[in-house]
């Protein structure tokens, strides 16, 4: 590579590298503080978040960075900008994890912005706008809190008061008795106040790991994601038949819950089959299929239960396998003797990510030569909630082998350090 890259105005700059070895220090510390004995444990709202934002402030302390925290508890470590009051961007991701998952899983994205700032800062480059890296609180709340990015809809003045209230599965106690506990104050959420608004920040980037096999199958380093999938989901289906006895019932006489629900899946699988073959992309998830504990080993189930979850970017084939389920319980029921209780549904918005920015990231990637793919995510991120808020938004994705959400994440470090490589390019594009 040269010594000097040229910026899209035309005009040479010196080449900035970002830091991987500050990261990749970093990583090892954060696996070591928050190994569980199986795979990495980060409590959001809890011990492990909480060291995880004391290791990372200390780094950017020790960078110079200016280092502030909103009132509730995400993290904002700043290289300050010739323009103070222009509007800044941010990049970063979360800090937290699922119970005994990997290391790489949203910290990625932390360390990779702190990486890029401080080779910026080495080079003495001097943005005409402050670059804010964020570490942003409880994005894996699923799996602690039974709400959805509660840090980042903290921030952006979008999480509800009643959300407040939900109860962490591990403790019984509430968000808000958990956001005191750190330090923090849930009555600016509960006020509706926000400390990220489109009139404060220019853009919002999040680097995170590919959570699937598509970039390490398609041997390229660094996915652009077009947007974040919504969602349909229900979470309390249930198939209601008869119990009777195993032995003594013939196949005519039964209403099996388990075999209908069975039927359902594999009519919904079939759907997603076809749907594929004329060019959607979406995914369609049987979560749970269960039959309850009173089945034993000489009944027929008498009651099965199911969480279903389908996701695209493109709403139309969410609602095409749900219009294929509208058909298919209807025959189901009267074909097997049972009866359908769908639940109450929930779901999300699909976010698309803003295509000046998806442009960008492309142009950066060229300029230094990383090769990279569009790809849509699988899962949600913090990103969502920031396309939602009005602020333009983009996602960069790291190949990743064996998934994430699981102690056997092996991000490889050459392929993080190619992502930097974009996203300190991009940065320095940006707010150049």
């Amino acid at each position: 590579m040269s010594d000097c890259v040229v910026s899209d105005t035309g005009a040479a700059r010196p080449n900035l590298l970002p830091e991987t070895d500050l990261a990749r220090r970093l990583f090892a510390t954060l696996r070591e503080k928050s190994f569980d004995g199986v795979g990495i444990t980060r409590e959001a709202y809890g011990p492990g978040e909480r060291m995880a934002h004391a290791l990372v402030r200390g780094e950017a302390e020790a960078l110079g960075l200016e280092v502030t925290t909103d009132p509730v508890g995400n993290l904002y470590m700043t290289l300050p900008g010739a323009d103070r009051a222009a509007p800044r961007l941010l990049t970063g991701s979360h800090l937290d994890s699922v119970p005994k998952g990997g290391n790489f899983d949203g910290a990625a994205g932390v360390l990779a912005g702190l990486a890029a700032v401080a080779g910026l800062k080495r080079a003495g480059f001097v943005p005409a706008r402050d670059i804010t890296v964020m570490a942003i609180r409880a994005e894996e709340a699923g799996a602690w809190f039974p709400t959805s990015y509660p840090g980042s809809r903290g921030a952006l003045g979008r999480l509800k008061a009643e959300e407040l209230q939900v109860r962490r599965q591990d403790s019984g106690r509430t968000l808000a008795e958990h956001m005191r506990e750190e330090g923090f104050d849930p009555s600016f959420a509960e006020r509706g106040e926000a400390a990220i608004t489109p009139a404060n920040t220019a853009a919002f980037l999040e680097l995170h790991i590919e959570q699937g096999p598509v970039l390490d199958a398609e041997a390229v380093p660094v996915g652009i994601v077009t947007g974040i999938p919504g969602s349909r989901r229900l979470r309390q289906g249930r198939v209601l038949g008869e119990y009777n006895h195993s032995g003594g019932t013939p196949r005519r006489y039964r209403r099996d819950a388990a075999i209908a629900l069975a039927e359902l899946a594999l009519a919904l699988d079939e759907e997603w089959a076809r749907l594929e073959a004329l060019g959607h992309r979406l995914v369609c998830t049987f979560c749970t299929l269960a039959t309850t504990a009173e089945a034993g080993f000489t009944k027929i189930p008498g009651e099965a239960t199911f969480m279903l979850d389908v996701r695209s970017v493109n709403p139309a084939s969410v609602d095409a396998i749900f219009a294929e389920l509208a058909r298919k319980v209807p025959e189901i029921e009267a074909r097997r003797g049972v009866r359908f209780d769908l639940g109450p549904e929930t779901g999300s918005l699909a976010s698309p990510m803003d295509a000046g920015l998806r442009a960008g990231l492309a142009r950066a990637a060229d300029a230094v030569g990383v090769r990279w793919m569009d790809m849509a995510s699988g899962g949600g991120h913090d990103a969502a909630a920031f396309g939602a808020a009005g602020i333009p938004t983009a996602m960069l994705f790291v190949r990743n082998q064996n998934g994430s959400h699981n102690p056997h994440e092996a991000m490889r470090d050459e392929d993080f350090a190619e992502a930097c490589k974009v996203m300190t390019r991009w940065l320095a594009d940006a707010a150049g």
